[in-house]
């Protein structure tokens, strides 16, 4: 998985450049149609998630041996001193009454309960709204998977409903649907697509020449899903082939040996893919203050140096934050 983490995390951050840069590069295939895609890989993280926190937890949880205060207690530490850091700099850079506001919602991490939600202090952290919902939700998921009959049972009933939600409005005052992947709804079963994968984790351990075919298959399904762009346009039929797709690229990861997913570099970037993600755009803002496009006259190349020097910068805060982290709440008995 580390490999999948790392690339997904590289591949936001080259997407997010893209669509903020003045100076945009040379329109092709790369930069018209595959970069603005990785914005999805946000979705794999999904699948991901679903997958490794089960790794850590699923048992746990189903035997009874770790408590709620325990659980909500780690999700908490993980995740938030990183969070609280960037959105007191981003008070700090853009001070305001509704900063203080977005600033009190976000510490809370439940800001996705918020109808309609959009807090533009840190507008990445809506995928980290979103996880900590799946985070509360963790022990109903944990329920839904307690056997693997019922885990398919239940991913059927998300998969159904999430696709009425894309046709149906629920509410009379909105007659036209909208939602998509900052609702719960729509997104579990990317997150239960993960925690299948983890109930046959055993049995999907490819090897030898079965995890060479299984490779193949999800390259041939990564040709199809480009290759035909009418299924990622549709809400639920984007949901569906994207959740195989990733799910796909995940069971390969579960085997694979290969040099690309695992070596030392995606390792080291996989343990702060959530940090770089989160930080990466503060570091787009510090590295659109150089004005790099009074030195640098091709687009292609001031594209390129930004995304490393974003990516840098990303790697270095996340990695330098998490050297120095000493929070006190850690010693406080809450």
């Amino acid at each position: 998985m580390d490999g999948l983490r790392a690339y997904a995390a590289i591949g936001i951050v080259f997407m997010h450049v893209l669509s903020n840069i003045g100076v945009k590069p040379t329109e092709n295939y790369l930069t018209g149609t595959l970069i603005p895609w990785f914005t999805d890989f946000t979705l794999m993280f999904m699948v991901v998630s679903g997958f490794s926190l089960c790794c850590g937890y699923y048992e746990r949880v189903k035997t009874g041996a770790i408590t709620p205060n325990a659980f909500y207690k780690k999700r908490y530490m993980r995740i938030l001193p990183f969070f609280a850091c960037l959105c007191l700099l981003d008070l700090v850079m853009s001070p305001s009454i509704d900063q203080v506001f977005n600033l009190f919602a976000n510490l809370t991490l439940c800001f996705n309960f918020i109808p309609n939600v959009k807090i533009p202090m840190i507008g990445v952290g809506w995928f980290l709204g979103l996880v900590f919902v799946f985070y509360l939700l963790f022990p109903f998921f944990v329920f839904m998977l307690d056997s693997k009959r019922r885990g398919w049972f239940s991913l059927v009933i998300a998969l159904v409903f999430a696709g009425l939600c894309t046709i149906h409005s629920y509410n009379v005052d909105i007659p036209v649907p909208k939602i998509g992947r900052t609702n719960i709804i729509y997104t579990m079963p990317l997150f239960m697509a993960g925690g299948m994968i983890y109930l046959y984790r055993d049995k999907l351990k490819l090897e030898g020449i079965k995890q060479y075919l299984f490779l193949s298959l999800c390259i041939v399904l990564s040709v199809l899903f480009f290759v035909f762009p009418e299924v990622r346009k549709t809400g639920f039929g984007a949901l569906v082939s994207e959740m195989v797709l990733f799910g796909s690229w995940l069971i390969y990861a579960l085997g694979s040996k290969d040099l690309i997913l695992n070596n030392r570099v995606v390792r080291f970037i996989s343990g702060i893919s959530m940090e770089v993600y989160l930080c990466h755009m503060v570091m787009f803002r510090v590295v659109e203050k150089v004005h790099l496009e009074r030195f640098i006259a091709d687009g292609d190349i001031l594209y390129a140096l930004t995304c490393i020097l974003v990516i840098a910068g990303a790697v270095a805060f996340s990695w330098g934050f998490k050297k120095v982290e000493r929070i006190p709440i850690k010693n406080l008995n809450v």
